[in-house]
């Protein structure tokens, strides 16, 4: 198995760091943060707050680099990537893969990048946030282009499923217009939400229940963290809040004329409907074999249909779908 190093080891990096050390990997990492660098410390782990010598070890014992950083922090990193770790395989955490791609692809060109983000967490962050059996599954998507290198898609991929996620093989365009619908869309409508509630004062406050909280939730989650992959994906989430707009707009037209919520309500318990249905759903076996010429093909295919990997058998890639 390949040595893996994390560099941050906030929620994701530090469940990640345990996850892979749990897995039998030898794993060390680095964090800027003093603080999250003594707690892995004093955890057991082999951690540093010098990011050069981290790579510069990675380089070394030709491991696996996962960046585990805000979207605002990648360039710096990726400049000292490409002066100690250039040749590395490379893959992250980071929510959004469009610009994440675009920043390795200039500033850590030699490096065989593998995009990734682990669909997991919760509102709490740093390392003592994180837990070891964060991943179990979970989703985690490991990006495919034309130009991957699907050696290094595969080793990746092993990481994913030995730390007990599994994989979904999708490009960059496709990971952001989704995750604009189902995470970063909510963390905007939880923004919003907490924010009208609390114009009620201290009455709204004392009567907010069971509905109040789950809307609300994320909004917990920290600012910084919460700007860096919505405005991150930019170009992604602006139509899908035009689309959630005109939504709301017609809700409110109907509410105003006629009284009437009936369509909007009614759309949205079949939406609930449907993510219980495709949990549900009876699912069958496919294997793709990474050698064939249209191994990306049947990859993003597979993803895209709400496929996922869960094992790789040599050269082949076994995974399930609705």
């Amino acid at each position: 198995m390949r040595d893996v190093c994390v560099i941050g080891l906030g929620l994701i990096g530090g469940s990640l760091l345990r996850a892979s050390a749990a897995s039998g990997r030898t794993t060390w990492g680095a964090a800027v943060s003093e603080v999250d660098a003594d707690a892995a410390s004093r955890a057991g782990y082999d951690v540093t707050t010098d990011v050069e010598a981290a790579l510069h070890r990675a380089a070394a014992a030709d491991a696996v680099v996962v960046l585990a950083v805000p979207l605002p922090a990648v360039e710096n990193l990726l400049r000292l990537v490409a002066q100690h770790a250039a040749h590395c395989l490379l893959t992250d955490v980071v929510s959004v893969k469009g610009p994440m791609l675009d920043a390795v692809r200039r500033r850590a060109p030699y490096t065989r990048y593998v995009g990734g983000h682990p669909m997991t967490g919760t509102a709490e962050s740093g390392w003592l946030a994180g837990e070891e059996a964060l991943f179990q599954g979970a989703a985690w998507v490991v990006g495919v282009e034309e130009d991957t290198d699907l050696e290094a898609w595969a080793e990746v991929t092993r990481l994913v499923l030995d730390v007990g996620a599994f994989a979904v093989p999708l490009p960059a365009d496709s990971h952001d217009e989704a995750v604009a619908r189902i995470s970063h869309l909510p963390h905007l409508f939880a923004a919003i939400l907490a924010t009208v509630g609390a114009q009620g004062g201290p009455l709204a406050m004392s009567l907010a229940a069971g509905s109040y909280r789950d809307g609300t939730r994320v909004a917990g989650s920290s600012p910084e963290l919460v700007r860096a992959m919505t405005e991150g994906n930019r170009d992604a989430l602006l139509p899908i809040v035009d689309e959630a707009l005109g939504r709301l707009g017609a809700a409110r037209g109907s509410l105003a004329s006629t009284g009437g919520l009936a369509a909007t309500i009614n759309a949205g318990h079949e939406g609930a409907l449907a993510l219980s249905a495709a949990r549900d759903a009876a699912r069958s076996g496919v294997r793709i074999s990474l050698t064939a010429p249209d191994a990306r093909d049947g990859l993003i295919a597979l993803g895209e249909r709400g496929g996922h990997i869960t094992s790789l058998d040599e050269d082949v890639a076994v995974g399930e779908v609705n």
